[in-house]
């Protein structure tokens, strides 16, 4: 009889576990169904895709043959190979190196600008609404803004002129001199608001206590700024200069809708370039394997930014 009750008492203790187990398990199954539309919407739009790529860039002919021959990493012997890519990877780190740092001093000195308190408000709220207004076109419309700019027959040539600075018509997107030059122009009038802002709130969350503090020191206002300002913002710096350098590397409908690349290959960039031999010479096995480089340098700057946002 005993061992009967013992028995009993034990199967509700059993069953109890059994739901408590059954419990926690669930408890930790939550969050990963929370996260799970995305990581399926991840996998289908992204991760998928760059398997597909990389895939595509090992084999001969990809999508253009249906019996596609695997070829390794010949695709990629070609296209280091080719002058062109390295002409354009060139232009590229010219492209984005001078558009970051130029970025980067105009955002600080408008930035600057709209934190003192030397300028009335009403001012500083007017120019706020002016510095940030390239943020607000798309890269189509700017496009647009530069080439009617800078035409020959356009508002600066016409400066210019008027001002005796030249004494020609400058064919800015036409000539190999000076194309790459006012393509990089117009893609750092277009992007130096990120800066600003995100600057521009950096400055307001620096305690003045530490400004009063180093004015009773003795600093001048170029002391202050250069050992106070600059390393208050230094995380903010760092953090928008890789994402900068990573967006700006990978541009396109920019360059596409002013140069398209020329002339004679002055402007081509890596996104072009890998653009030209998808969709203008049809070897997409070429242009998978030029993609996947374009995607490694961005996984190598990526890889600093993820480090230093640890660091913080």
């Amino acid at each position: 009889m005993s061992s009967v009750m013992q028995g009993l008492a034990v199967q509700p203790a059993k069953k109890r576990s059994s739901g408590l187990l059954t419990y926690r398990t669930r408890k930790r199954l939550v969050p990963y169904l929370y996260i799970a539309p995305a990581t399926l919407l991840f996998s289908v739009l992204m991760l998928f895709p760059m398997i597909m790529v990389f895939r595509y860039s090992l084999m001969d002919g990809a999508i253009m043959k249906k019996d596609a021959a695997f070829v390794g990493f010949q695709n990629y012997l070609t296209i280091f190979r080719d002058a062109i890519f390295w002409q354009a990877f060139g232009q590229t780190l010219y492209f984005t190196v001078m558009s970051v740092v130029f970025h980067f001093l105009i955002g600080l000195a408008f930035a600057l600008l709209l934190n003192t308190q030397r300028i009335d408000p009403a001012v500083r709220s007017l120019l706020r609404v002016l510095y940030i207004l390239p943020w607000l076109f798309t890269a189509v419309i700017i496009a647009i803004i530069w080439r009617l700019l800078l035409d020959p027959n356009g508002v600066v040539n016409s400066v210019l002129m008027a001002l005796h600075i030249v004494d020609f018509k400058v064919e800015w997107f036409s000539s190999t001199a000076t194309a790459l030059h006012a393509l990089t122009f117009a893609n750092i009038w277009a992007g130096y608001p990120l800066y600003m802002v995100s600057l521009l709130a950096g400055l307001q969350g620096i305690s003045k206590e530490l400004y009063e503090a180093a004015g009773i020191d003795g600093a001048n206002e170029l002391q202050k700024f250069w050992y106070i300002t600059i390393p208050q913002l230094m995380p903010i710096i760092i953090s928008i200069a890789l994402l900068d350098f990573i967006w700006t590397m990978q541009v396109f409908p920019l360059v596409w809708m002013t140069t398209g690349g020329g002339p004679i290959y002055s402007t081509e960039v890596l996104s072009t370039y890998t653009y030209k031999l998808a969709f203008s010479q049809y070897e997409f096995s070429l242009a998978s394997a030029s993609a996947i480089i374009i995607l490694v340098i961005s996984m190598s700057v990526t890889y600093f930014y993820i480090k230093h946002q640890k660091g913080r």
